[in-house]
């Protein structure tokens, strides 16, 4: 693996799975791999499990972590060719890429979507802007369109806590007070179409996705009929793909409570919304995963900046 932009990147998701869970019995084995090594860890945007997870990986690994906020914390960025820069763009990405890859030998990235311009946002103009002009492997923390540390986390999940060969999985739409991203619910699609599993996804219409990304999943409109025999229910809000970055909706009938889950268990990537897109008596039961989830992004990241290490 030469770069982490999307789950393309990964050869054999399965082989990546297994050696992900193989380093949670021993997360400590390979300090070796990581000694005199720096990862730089940049942020648009704010973030919890993403920052700490990704800093613990790359310290299990034995490499030192620097990390930058640059919202607040260096100047602000021009990313077009071109541009005479007298207003408030202070560096352009050409330097900045190319200076950071000088203190770093990994750089990874987190840079939410606008949700006002589909154009721009599908461009992925920051994290391919540093792909671009940064010499070293560059690794997506999240991005306008995707979140593949987050899928590949979520698919570690199903495979440690599934009971059957081919499960079923479903990834529903949820109420939410705000317009979400995509990022999650287009990597999680993505992941599941890699995988041996049952997948559909359910939503009010207004909510397709990115057809270019379900492609040939089953999308289902009606919430109780996707939800029957599921073996794992994960809820997230995205806001109108069609309709870019609208609440077409707040439908709070769409909520997961027990008498949807039914046996399921459920996952959430996090931060969530309790008693909006789902309710308590789910979340603190032991049908829900998304502990869980938070404690395998550490190893999926761990697994990511592994391969990249390796490949140097």
């Amino acid at each position: 693996m030469k770069q982490y932009l999307d789950l393309e990147d990964i050869n054999d998701l399965d082989g990546l799975i297994q050696k992900a869970i193989a380093l949670k019995s021993n997360p400590f084995n390979h300090q070796d791999l990581g000694r005199n090594k720096t990862i730089g860890l940049l942020f648009f945007n704010s973030s919890l499990r993403t920052r700490l997870s990704t800093q613990k990986a790359a310290q299990n690994l034995g490499m030192n972590v620097m990390t930058l906020d640059l919202k607040t914390d260096s100047w602000q960025l021009e990313f077009e060719d071109g541009s005479i820069m007298d207003a408030n763009t202070a560096e352009h990405i050409k330097e900045a890429a190319a200076v950071i890859s000088q203190y770093v030998d990994i750089m990874a990235l987190r840079a939410f979507p606008t949700l006002t311009d589909k154009a721009q946002d599908q461009k992925e103009t920051i994290l391919k802007s540093f792909q671009k002009y940064a010499s070293v492997p560059v690794v997506n923390m999240e991005s306008a369109t995707a979140h593949p540390l987050q899928a590949l986390t979520d698919a570690i999940t199903i495979v440690e806590h599934s009971t059957i060969k081919r499960p079923k999985v479903v990834l529903t739409w949820a109420p939410h007070p705000r317009a979400l991203p995509h990022a999650v619910p287009n990597s999680f699609a993505k992941a599941m179409q890699m995988m041996d599993v049952d997948f559909c996804i359910t939503h009010p219409k207004g909510y397709q996705l990115n057809p270019e990304i379900t492609r040939n999943t089953r999308i289902i409109y009606d919430q109780d009929e996707a939800l029957m025999n599921a073996d794992f229910v994960y809820a997230k809000n995205w806001s109108s793909y069609a309709d870019y970055g609208k609440v077409l909706c707040n439908d709070q009938s769409w909520m997961i409570t027990s008498k949807k889950l039914n046996n399921a268990k459920f996952m959430h990537c996090l931060p969530v919304r309790r008693n909006v897109i789902v309710s308590d008596q789910v979340l603190d039961s032991d049908q829900s995963l998304v502990i869980q989830q938070a404690n395998n992004r550490t190893y999926a990241a761990q697994a990511v900046l592994k391969e990249l290490l390796e490949s140097m």
